[in-house]
């Protein structure tokens, strides 16, 4: 093969994959795959299960390429994959999303099995959401079918699909935050203890969660033999099956949170959040991004602008019902444009993993060419008590060019807030947000929002802003 050597950055987050890496290479990330695979990757491509996987939208598409990192001695061949316009992680997931790259994954097994291949890990964070839909990003997950072997990802499957899937289900749907604290998926003994006593009733979660639990401590330490007569294929493709119809009757109903009716209990009026719609189409229409971010999007009224122009659209919220609300009408009505996740915006999803590297912060995913931050300047200031000036920092770092809305305090969302506290923000005032904005942003135009005190402003990054905290600016921590 006619080769072409070329400096390159490894990506953090591929380094434990005996059988190749990421890499990046003049704005393309590429995969290396090490001669130690060759045999699998020959398999999955002559076998007919990668068309087959790529065909049914399941698999991310690559090309062959005859670009070689400079370090080649370990390299059987270069692929160049599909670039993501965005990458999100399980802990970023409504329950849907979670549900649905498990069903994926299991729906992948059956098919490899049909072509004498098989998962040799089934890691959550293989999953990404690409044009609306869950797919398969890593292309070196198959290996050739073993007769009679146990199914090496099962416990990794449990760990990162089943036990989560079941704990948000049964306990908490704020239990996904387990994937920030556990990089390789629950561990099963913990899901076991938090989930209530009826699901010893449940055969399947008894048998892949609670026994399964027990059966690891009692092994853990131990080697076990199996004989070859202990796996058939029969029995591996009844364990797919079962563990598909769990899966898929594990169910999440929303209840009681925060902002999931917020539209039907605001002050807008008809008249005002016609208006409001009507600057920030023309707003996106001015600025033409490449990708949008939303802020705060609730169920995705404003996130629809950008994603009904095929504008690929991240519509962040940190309500679990809202988002998953988002997610299963973007599924229904097959917008391939707007990816719904789950964010704290003031506590937004770190760097994890080994160095802080495998997973990357929001911010180091950015910057959007745009971010609308709808209505939530007061919820950062008053509820939250962060000065506009490190608000404006912040959004700096993560978007070229910002629709933000000023809500004034005597909006009656601000005087909701400030019912069960004292009001200590005598600097919360338009006046005020211009000001500490402006060292960051350049104001090109502010419209008020008729019917309503409200304003809506389009800004543009300036060009020394955005580069992190200035402490010049930025006030002394108290």
């Amino acid at each position: 093969m006619k080769t072409t050597e070329c400096n390159s950055k490894k990506e953090p987050g591929s380094f434990r994959d005996p059988s190749g890496f990421l890499f990046w290479h003049d704005g393309s990330l590429y995969r290396q795959v090490d001669y130690s695979y060759k045999e699998s990757y020959d398999r999955l491509m002559e076998s007919g299960l990668y068309d087959a996987l790529v065909k049914k939208n399941l698999l991310i598409p690559h090309q062959e390429t005859e670009i070689f990192p400079n370090d080649s001695t370990k390299a059987y061949k270069i692929i160049k994959p599909v670039l993501l316009p965005f990458v999100s992680y399980p802990y970023e997931w409504c329950f849907s999303q979670l549900k649905d790259a498990a069903l994926l994954t299991l729906t992948i097994q059956k098919i490899a099995l049909e072509f004498g291949m098989s998962l040799k890990d089934c890691s959550a964070y293989n999953i990404q959401f690409y044009k609306g839909n869950p797919i398969l990003i890593d292309t070196l997950s198959f290996e050739p079918y073993a007769k009679n072997q146990p199914w090496v990802a099962y416990r990794q499957f449990c760990q990162h699909f089943l036990a989560p899937l079941a704990l948000m289900s049964y306990t908490d749907i704020r239990l996904n935050n387990f994937f920030r604290i556990y990089i390789d998926g629950v561990p099963l003994d913990l899901a076991s203890r938090l989930l209530p006593s009826r699901t010893w009733l449940r055969f399947a979660l008894l048998a892949h969660v609670h026994l399964h639990a027990k059966s690891q401590l009692h092994y853990g330490r131990k080697t076990i033999e199996i004989k070859k007569r202990d796996f058939s294929r029969h029995a591996f493709i009844a364990l797919i099956d079962n563990l598909e119809t769990i899966v898929g009757k594990l169910k999440w109903q929303p209840f009681g949170t925060e902002w999931g009716e917020y539209y039907n209990d605001i002050n807008y009026s008809d008249k005002a959040f016609q208006h409001k719609y009507q600057i920030v189409s023309e707003f996106i229409e001015v600025t033409h991004p490449k990708d949008v971010w939303d802020l705060g999007a609730n169920v995705g009224f404003f996130s629809s602008i950008a994603g009904k122009q095929s504008i690929p659209t991240v519509a962040f919220d940190i309500d679990p019902a809202a988002v998953e609300k988002l997610y299963l009408d973007c599924r229904n009505q097959k917008d391939s444009s707007t990816l719904p996740l789950l964010l704290d915006l003031t506590n937004p999803s770190p760097g994890l993993g080994w160095n802080n590297t495998e997973r990357s912060s929001l911010i180091e995913r950015g910057p959007a060419d745009t971010i609308l931050a709808l209505a939530i300047i007061h919820h950062l200031a008053i509820g939250n008590n962060v000065p506009f000036i490190r608000i404006a920092d912040f959004l700096s770092q993560i978007c070229k060019t910002l629709i933000i809305e000023f809500v004034p305090k005597h909006d009656s969302q601000v005087q909701r807030l400030l019912v069960t506290r004292q009001d200590i923000f005598s600097g919360y005032t338009q006046q005020t947000f211009e000001m500490e904005f402006e060292p960051y942003f350049e104001i090109i135009r502010s419209v008020p929002i008729a019917d309503s005190e409200r304003t809506l402003y389009l800004m543009t990054k300036r060009s020394n802003a955005g580069a992190g905290p200035n402490k010049n600016r930025l006030p002394e921590t108290t």
